[in-house]
């Protein structure tokens, strides 16, 4: 097994396909599919499923993304420690946040690493379920995951960075009382939730089901990125992060809950496998929130 044929697995993972792959390489697409086949005649399984122009990850492809990406890191590290007498660091920070913190505090603090360490690169990605932010760790998918607490993980160490308070927003025009709205009176609006199991929706149920209200239901939407779209659509009311909410307040109705509903977001990562660069991203981190009184 080669580094260069699992970059190339990890390439067409990231730019799903292998025409995005070998444009982000620089190579032609034959020699990227040479070596996936390659890899896979060697690994002795389908890493992917090629449906028609499509590539799917089998399930021993998704079970090796995580190891896969481990050992570039590992590699980078090694790198890096090779070009210890260089000033410059050089290598690959590898991120996964949930949508809904991956803004403010965050890119704040990406924004201000990328101009101290230039000659490092980040992998930002897209953590799917905040509850499984410790085994995408453990599993080496990323060194760093983002999410709200709690996050479990007894070897984790984790930082917080910020807190996310929500807010109702209804369609426009739709008759809701002014000021802060108490849980226990959310108007009888029918309202846009996503299902359970996403630990911070899990919560707003909980907390409007324990205040007595009973909002009808107008979707349970499993995409939360449409929640915003369905509200300005006329569908109904739910409730967004504070950010998204107010960038609507134009083109929609926004409220304040009684009380407030406020949860702190944090990033893990495990402190016996950091790599240098996770480590200078930590040592920034909490640089950072010193300056800041935290």
């Amino acid at each position: 097994m080669e580094l260069r044929q699992i970059e190339y697995f990890l390439a067409v993972v990231e730019h799903q396909g292998i025409g995005g792959a070998a444009g982000a390489l620089g190579v032609a697409q034959p020699t990227v599919s040479q070596a996936l086949r390659a890899l896979e005649r060697e690994l002795g399984v389908q890493l992917f499923h090629r449906i028609g122009r499509g590539m799917v990850l089998s399930s021993a492809g998704r079970s090796m993304v995580g190891p896969a990406r481990q050992i570039v890191r590992d590699v980078d590290a090694v790198g890096d420690l090779l070009a210890a007498p260089s000033d410059e660091l050089t290598g690959r920070l590898d991120i996964l946040a949930v949508p809904s913190v991956a803004s403010g505090p965050l890119v704040d603090l990406l924004v201000r690493f990328r101009s101290e360490y230039p000659g490092v690169t980040v992998r930002f990605g897209e953590l799917r379920d905040e509850t499984q932010a410790a085994s995408t760790i453990e599993d080496g998918h990323c060194e760093f995951a983002v999410a709200h607490l709690p996050i479990a993980g007894d070897d984790l160490e984790v930082v917080v960075v910020g807190e996310q308070e929500y807010l109702l927003i209804y369609p426009l025009g739709t008759p809701v009382p002014d000021g802060p709205i108490p849980l226990e009176e959310l108007p009888p609006v029918p309202m846009v939730f996503v299902p359970r199991g996403q630990s911070v929706a899990d919560e707003i149920e909980e907390a409007i089901r324990v205040a007595g209200a009973r909002p009808p239901l107008a979707v349970l939407s499993e995409h939360r990125e449409e929640r915003l779209p369905m509200v300005l659509a006329g569908i109904g009311g739910t409730m967004l992060e504070k950010s998204m909410a107010e960038a609507a307040a134009d083109r929609a109705v926004v409220r304040t809950v009684q009380p407030r509903f406020v949860r702190p977001f944090a990033i893990a990562y495990d402190p016996t496998t950091v790599s240098p660069v996770g480590q200078a991203f930590v040592d920034l981190i909490r640089t950072v929130l010193e300056a800041n009184g935290r």
